[in-house]
């Protein structure tokens, strides 16, 4: 059979989170309208019969701002020579900047092949998108360039097969039926975070990290009790988050709490808190006391 791993790379918010799920078949990742939501290498399994490509999500490729953002560009880089392939993910509904090239250029100096594809068609016209394909073509040298939309899944079976087929003969590296290698903890975290990040406004999605402290079996049968700690970095941020009389924090909860049962397959008791950590984003050790 076919198997290896393929990384997907790009600028913050072009879809790669959301090219990652529709690739697997279901919710891996998770997406926000939010630039540099996703923080780790989040691996996402596609099986077929004869094949298993391995994808990972990368967080975006920016210009850093703090230590967390100088963190996030290492992860992402880090992937670009251990795997069998890249796909390169621009955003099509935007003039293809800087950003763009700037990857490209990384790209041109590691010997893996890439596919480069041109996301979120569905927002342009075909007249639109030839310039586009042009423009992409244009700034390396691709196995490929494909059009695609990862929201509508416009096309992205193409882009599948076109992975399958470059992946080289080897085992599977996961059981048929497990789909990510995320540990539990992780996948709660990052559910928790996309809801709060949906509801907060200007500066605070990228101020919260959330850290769960413990997972495991309720008081009740067939309940599996959560309590996580949401961390902000100004004394002000943690109102905005809790919300009047708890408002904010209730919602978050709730969101949070349908979407884990749905994944988990069991009853969710969320215990929420919201802490204190200044600066958390520009400390070395608090970075890492929060998993990055």
């Amino acid at each position: 059979m076919r198997s290896g791993f393929c990384s997907i790379v790009g600028r913050p918010n072009v879809g790669k989170s959301t090219l990652l799920n529709a690739l697997v078949g279901q919710k891996i990742a998770i997406t926000t309208p939010v630039p540099q939501t996703t923080r780790h290498a989040v691996r996402g399994v596609l099986h077929r019969a004869d094949a298993q490509v391995v994808f990972v999500d990368t967080p975006g490729l920016h210009k850093p701002k703090t230590l967390l953002g100088s963190r996030l560009n290492e992860v992402a880089r880090g992937t670009l020579s251990g795997v069998d392939l890249v796909v390169f993910l621009v955003d099509g509904s935007v003039e293809i900047g800087r950003g763009d090239g700037f990857i490209a250029g990384l790209l041109a100096e590691v010997a893996t092949p890439v596919i480069a594809a041109v996301n979120k068609v569905d927002r342009t016209g075909r007249a639109r998108q030839l310039p586009q394909l042009a423009r992409l073509a244009e700034l390396g040298e691709w196995a490929e360039v494909v059009p695609i939309s990862a929201a509508t899944g416009d096309n992205v079976a193409a882009l599948a097969d076109l992975i399958v087929d470059r992946m080289p003969e080897g085992p599977p590296y996961f059981p048929r039926g497990q789909v990510t290698d995320q540990p539990p903890e992780q996948l709660v975290a990052e559910i928790i975070r996309e809801k709060a990040i949906t509801l907060m406004r200007e500066e605070v999605p990228h101020s919260i990290a959330v850290v769960v402290e413990e997972l495991g079996p309720g008081s009740a049968e067939g309940v599996l009790a959560v309590t996580a700690t949401l961390y902000v970095e100004r004394d002000s941020q943690k109102g905005i988050v809790i919300g009047r009389g708890g408002s904010v924090l209730r919602d978050i909860g709730s969101r949070a709490r349908a979407e884990l049962e749905l994944l988990l397959g069991a009853r969710i008791y969320l215990d929420l808190r919201v802490k204190l950590s200044k600066e958390w984003q520009r400390d070395a050790k608090k970075l890492q006391r929060l998993g990055y």
